[in-house]
Formats: structure tokens, sequence, C-alpha cells
């Protein structure tokens, strides 16, 4: 069994995707690597068909949001732990080895690396202040402080993820991994990690109405009409 499996949803990457994929496996050569292309529409799929390792897998699907890339990934997910990583520059891949290591050494199922508890540079902020808002209103709601719900690095035991019975198809995936694992009373322990953020002219793809999906999805997890979160990790 592989300690590590790393999932990297990919959509309409080009410019950055095969950077991306030599940093991931010169940083995690051992972790099994899931590439799943959300029905890009310029080169991507084929770059990672060039340089992916004869060991990674590559899944394709048509257009339908992160999140529903993440659940198809985490089908195939064979590592005692599974970890979210973008296709873009905006996070530093050797950290993963971080959260990996803070997992084995306190025991614990659920790590995420967050970004607002070091200095990192900001690229706009109505980034910086609406991800503050969403993390302090699933703070409130779930009596656990965390600083950065909507980070990319959450590493998780992979029989737990799998477990969530995750439904979310865009960006509001973030706030329904953070808020299942919280409202299973999981240990979330979030250590500090680098951030360069993109701009929207780069690529950025995160805006006001998936904060707004994001909320909701809070809400609906906290009052229980979200489906269980214990019950099946298969999609109905």
């Amino acid at each position: 069994m592989k300690e590590l499996s790393i999932l990297i949803p990919v959509y309409n990457e080009e410019a950055t995707v095969a950077e991306v994929m030599q940093t991931v496996s010169n940083a995690c050569p051992e972790a099994q690597i899931i590439y799943i292309d959300d029905g890009s529409k310029d080169r991507s799929l084929e770059i990672i068909k060039e340089n992916a390792r004869e060991q990674d897998l590559v899944l394709t699907k048509p257009n339908g949001g992160k999140g529903s890339a993440i659940r198809m990934g985490l089908k195939h997910a064979q590592g005692k732990y599974t970890v979210i990583q973008d296709a873009d520059l905006e996070y530093e891949p050797s950290e993963i080895l971080l959260l990996l290591k803070t997992a084995k050494e306190k025991n614990l199922k659920v790590v995420f690396g967050s970004r607002f508890m070091q200095k990192n540079p900001r690229a706009y902020l109505i980034f910086l202040m609406g991800n503050k808002v969403l993390s302090l209103i699933i703070s409130i709601l779930f009596f656990k402080r965390i600083t950065d719900s909507y980070t990319c690095y959450k590493l998780l035991d992979t029989n737990l993820f799998k477990s969530l019975n995750l439904k979310s198809n865009g960006f509001e995936m973030e706030a329904e991994i953070c808020a299942k694992c919280l409202r299973l009373k999981e240990d979330i322990l979030e250590v500090p990690i680098s951030y360069n953020p993109r701009t929207i002219e780069e690529g950025k793809k995160i805006n006001w109405k998936d904060a707004v999906k994001g909320v909701l999805m809070m809400l609906k997890i906290r009052v229980g009409i979200s489906a269980s979160t214990h019950s099946s990790s298969r999609e109905t």
C-alpha cells in the first residue's frame, strides 16, 4: 500500500501543468499521482499525457468543475493518505511532505496547510478578505477555529476522505470537505505553508459566486440537510 496519493485536477492549465508535474514528482517520487483533466479546451490533457510517468494515472472527463474532478480521482486513490494539489504554481509541492509528516507524527487523520499562519504575498485584497470571511463563518458554525478553510492543501486519511460521501462539483468542495470533517469532530490541525497567488489574467478562476455556494454548503452540512457524511464513499 502506498503511503500517499496526490489528486491533481486540471482545467485549461497548459501554461503551468508541465512544471507542476515535474515539481510534484520530484518532491513526492513514491506517491501515487492521479491527474484528472476536467474537459480542458487547451493543450492540458496532451501535456499531461506527454509528461506523465508510467506509474501515474491520467483520467479525463467532460467539464464539470474542480469538485467533480476531485470526486473522480478520489475513487482511484490507494494511498494511506490523500492530498489535493492544484495544477498552477500557487502552492509549493515540497510542502506536501510537511503535511504528511505532521499527520504521521501526531497520528492525525486531517491536516490542512494554511496560507495565513505565516506572511505570504497576496494578489488581491478581495480574495484575502473573502477567504477570511468564509473561514470565520465555518469556525462559528462548527465551534472550531479554522484559519484557511479554502486551502488547496487538505491532506486526509484516505478511508476518511472516501467516507465523506462528497457531492460538490465546483469550488464549494473546499467548504464541503472542511465542514464534514468538523461535523464528524475530526481534529483538524493546520500548519503554515507558502503561497504564491496568481492573478486573474494568469488564470485564477474562483469568484464571488463560488463563495456564496460555499456558505450554502456549510449551512446545509451544519443543519444536516447534506447527505450523510459517513454513510458511503459511492456516488449516487
